[in-house]
């Protein structure tokens, strides 16, 4: 990734609960430690801002031209078929000079799978007043 052309959109559900966005936040934090120079964007799907058009606005204005949505959700569901991916396209449509892709859900990569599996038992080999 070269930190001036890129960014990262990191695409979340979204909730009223200030608390909810936390763990996302720590993440977005963690990521643009980790690739200097590449703007670490976060947006929801609903329910909180930014929004994904917002997010998208800020990552063009900040004159990144190569992007990766990637949706924070375990599995590709309707959200990510359908209102995610039409986001994507009218994003692609607004922004022609900008290479905007659509990453897998994150249970799709079996990394990530392994790792929650891990903590899952882990946690449940646990004593029950450990928990």
């Amino acid at each position: 990734m070269n930190g001036r052309r890129d960014a990262l959109l990191l695409l979340a559900h979204g909730s009223r609960d200030p608390q909810w966005r936390k763990p996302f936040e720590r993440l977005r934090r963690r990521l643009a430690a980790r690739l200097d120079g590449v703007l670490v964007q976060l947006a929801f799907l609903e329910l909180a801002a930014p929004g994904f058009d917002e997010a998208m606005a800020r990552v063009a204005a900040r004159g990144r031209t190569r992007v990766r949505v990637v949706p924070l959700f375990l599995a590709r569901g309707r959200h990510l078929r359908r209102d995610v991916a039409a986001r994507v396209a009218r994003s692609r449509r607004r922004y022609p000079g900008m290479e905007i892709r659509q990453l897998p859900a994150l249970g799709e990569a079996p990394g990530v799978l392994e790792a929650i599996a891990a903590w899952i038992a882990r946690q449940a080999a646990r004593p029950p007043r450990e928990r």
